[in-house]
């Protein structure tokens, strides 16, 4: 790897950890910005990359460094929240993968991150709903999982996802104006 993709891995881990902080507290499952680095890293790294810097993000949290939203370390992976971590690599790989093979239309951009956000909420359901019922709170069902984990935190996701895909379209196409250009 070079130094320069090196660089560009830790700087959207950085920027994911960040996003971390920016939060608004709802029961379960806080809204917070990763999710628009997260995407961000798929576009503009690609799949490869954009999922390295998901998993260097991932991987410095459960060393013990607090970058998730309620601290760090390996005892994380018990807490209601850490599947949406595990599908921040993969909907970074997917988006990243789908964009890598279909034409820089915003149509493609809402599809591919919209299916990376799929994953996002599917992993996170599952593992809010396993952790929590298992460990929490016997009565704790897979329906309060789905309300909690996704129907309540998707609405804003949705627009969040919407926004960053404008937004990447247009990102997307001065970097490769400027690497045309040879800037």
């Amino acid at each position: 790897m070079s130094v320069r993709n090196m660089i560009l891995v830790s700087l959207f881990a950085a920027l994911t950890a960040i996003g971390a902080f920016i939060k608004i507290p709802i029961p379960y499952v806080p809204f917070t910005l990763q999710l628009f680095f997260v995407l961000l890293s798929g576009v503009l790294l690609g799949s490869r990359l954009g999922a390295f810097s998901q998993l260097l993000y991932v991987g410095i949290g459960l060393l013990g460094v607090p970058v998730f939203t309620q601290g760090g370390g390996p005892g994380y992976i018990f807490q209601p929240t850490f599947g949406y971590l595990l599908g921040f690599i993969l909907c970074s790989y997917i988006t990243g993968r789908m964009l890598e093979k279909t034409e820089k239309k915003i149509f493609n951009y809402l599809l591919a991150m919209y299916l990376g956000l799929f994953f996002v909420y599917l992993l996170g359901v599952i593992h809010l709903y396993l952790v929590t019922h298992y460990l929490v709170d016997h009565s704790f069902t897979l329906s309060k999982a789905i309300w909690f984990g996704a129907a309540i935190c998707l609405p804003p996701d949705l627009i969040l996802t919407a926004g960053t895909a404008f937004l990447a379209e247009k990102i997307s196409k001065r970097i490769s104006v400027q690497m045309r250009m040879g800037l």
